[in-house]
């Protein structure tokens, strides 16, 4: 819905719902918030790669930051992550629904206003107002809604289920319905004990769908006779 709408503002909202999806980062970390703690992503803090050259976001030949293969995102001043520790993901292979390919787009919609390294990537320079602005979490939760309202029947979520913290969650929760390991998740978010738990949903269906089967396939067992058995 936002890329149609074909506007720098709605762009960068697209390309900022992605990386939250895909990161499974908290809103002060993509978004712009009231709370004064937040540190958010800059253009310093990606590492795009095409195999294993490097390319430098802001002089790197637009061409081939459009062929890149990986970004990583490193963590300089984010509180809530280890000072230095890059999470980095591979295409998708999907054109809007990729995490390189938004992290491209962001970089090539701000470098093309003469920004800086320290801008945030959730920055958008308004040929409206002249002037630069920000992609905010209650913009993201606005449209999230609206999604919703939309599509969310289908798949029962309401608008008031949703915000811009769901998409950490969500991400999370795609990453455990492919029955990837509980270890893995928490190396792509850094997550150092089972905070993770938090954003799962156990009710989720391909979580859930198999439980039923596998316990009565499993249940008949026996026991390994101890020592107050004997021989």
């Amino acid at each position: 819905m936002c890329y149609r709408a074909g506007t720098a503002e709605l762009e960068a909202t697209a390309d900022m719902l992605v990386l939250g999806f895909f990161f499974l980062l908290r809103p002060g970390e993509y978004a712009a918030t009231s709370n004064p703690d937040s540190t958010p992503f800059r253009i310093r803090d990606v590492h795009l790669f095409i195999g294993p050259q490097k390319l430098h976001p802001l002089t790197a030949p637009a061409p081939e930051l459009l062929a890149a293969t990986f970004v990583g995102m490193e963590f300089t001043d984010q509180k809530n992550g280890v000072r230095g520790e890059v999470i980095g993901l591979a295409r998708s292979g999907s054109h809007f629904w990729c995490p390189v390919a938004a992290v491209v787009r962001r970089i090539l919609a701000l470098r093309a206003c003469n920004t800086t390294v320290d801008t945030p990537l959730y920055a958008y320079w308004s040929a409206r107002s002249s002037r630069w602005c920000a992609v905010t979490s209650s913009h993201l939760t606005t449209h999230l809604r609206a999604a919703t309202r939309f599509r969310g029947a289908h798949f029962g979520v309401l608008p008031e289920d949703v915000s811009a913290r769901s998409l950490r969650s969500s991400g999370a929760m795609a990453l455990l319905c492919s029955n990837m390991d509980s270890d893995r998740i928490r190396l792509l978010r850094c997550w150092r004990s089972n905070e993770m738990l938090r954003y799962l949903h156990v009710q989720a269906y391909p979580v859930v769908s198999h439980i039923a089967a596998t316990m009565l396939q499993h249940g008949n067992f026996n026991f390994i006779p101890n020592h107050a058995f004997g021989n």
